[in-house]
């Protein structure tokens, strides 16, 4: 089958022409100012479900604060938790740092040069494990993902679906026939580029594509209904009120997120689910989980965050209690200085904001 989608294209005039064009116009990013395994390995995991302009000013400062694996690996999770702040999709953080500690720990602080070794760690998928193998060793893999999925979608006029795992897994086969085996680390970085910006979601650039002649969606005038993508599900929506608690001595009650799920030990104010707790029994509440007895005060603001697979809905109040110590471990009493400190999600972090 990948021998009659490939039929008459021709892949030696392919490869030329997009290495070619991603020579002259390949975009200044930090991470290509290297071919160190462990900095490639960080900047594909950031730029997972984030945009390059967000990305290279967090991967900079990561840098910066961990120059090689050992001082990553050495670091407690919290701080890691802290320099990611405000990138979102922490596990990956997480996963990043558990899968450095591997590397140190069975590979002598090498980065693992083989698919295999490198899928066995903590959150390195076929993608990263492509794009690690290819940009950093030069070896011919495969890197694929949506935006590589959307170019060869519309090169070759291809109609599956590309929400399903089976073909993602065709599109990694037919790469795997197309790239360049001289210099595979450009090749894949060169279609990274041409799907970000030429061959985009929407109206893309066609009429100054480098291989516009190699379309078979431009061809047809197909361009625009490729790829073929089911929705996803959709959202679900969460309500919640969110309490911003001082003291008499002026300090805040905030909560630990627990070790496993969304969040996973990333800090917040404390939340209530108003799907299950009316407002005014948010006291009573309150008292049986955590043991605190808390006055509600006013409602000071709301805000909407949205993730992948759901919506928070956070309704924002004020609240006082007159503890100096709390029994629940997941709770803390702090200082605004001290929370600044500690690692927020993006929601909690407009929240925190706006005590500054």
């Amino acid at each position: 089958m990948i021998k009659d989608i490939l039929q008459n294209f021709n892949i030696e005039a392919f490869q030329k022409e997009i290495l070619n064009w991603y020579q002259e116009n390949k975009r200044a990013l930090p991470w290509r100012e290297t071919s160190d395994p462990y900095y490639i390995w960080i900047s594909e995991i950031m730029l997972q479900q984030t945009k390059v302009d967000t990305v290279i000013p967090y991967f900079n400062r990561f840098i910066d604060k961990y120059p090689d694996l050992y001082s990553l690996a050495n670091a407690p999770e919290e701080e890691v938790l802290k320099v990611w702040e405000g990138l979102g999709f922490y596990s990956r953080a997480r996963n990043l740092h558990t899968a450095v500690r591997e590397v140190v720990e069975n590979y002598d602080g090498k980065v693992p040069d083989t698919k295999d070794e490198l899928g066995k760690l903590k959150g390195v998928g076929p993608y990263t494990q492509g794009a690690i193998l290819s940009i950093a060793f030069n070896q011919p893999e495969p890197a694929v993902d949506g935006n590589v999925m959307r170019v060869f979608s519309r090169l070759l006029l291809i109609n599956d679906d590309i929400a399903r795992a089976r073909t993602k897994k065709y599109f990694e086969q037919i790469v795997a026939e197309v790239i360049s085996k001289e210099d595979p680390s450009s090749f894949n970085q060169a279609i990274m580029d041409l799907g970000a910006t030429i061959c985009t979601p929407k109206s893309p650039a066609c009429l100054i594509c480098p291989v516009q002649e190699h379309c078979r969606a431009f061809e047809v005038g197909a361009q625009a209904e490729l790829p073929v993508k089911t929705k996803a599900k959709k959202q679900k929506s969460i309500h919640y009120a969110a309490l911003i608690i001082r003291n008499q001595e002026g300090k805040y009650l905030i909560e630990k997120r627990p070790e496993e799920g969304l969040l996973a030990n990333m800090y917040q104010f404390p939340m209530v689910p108003l799907e299950e707790v009316k407002l005014e029994d948010i006291p009573a509440w309150f008292y049986k989980k955590y043991g605190v007895q808390l006055q509600m005060g006013v409602q000071s603001g709301d805000l909407k965050h949205v993730f992948s697979h759901l919506i928070w809905n956070i309704d924002i109040h004020s609240a006082e209690v007159n503890d100096t110590e709390v029994k629940d471990s997941s709770l803390r009493i702090v200082d605004l200085e001290e929370m600044k400190n500690l690692p927020f999600p993006v929601s909690h972090l407009r929240i925190r904001k706006g005590l500054e």
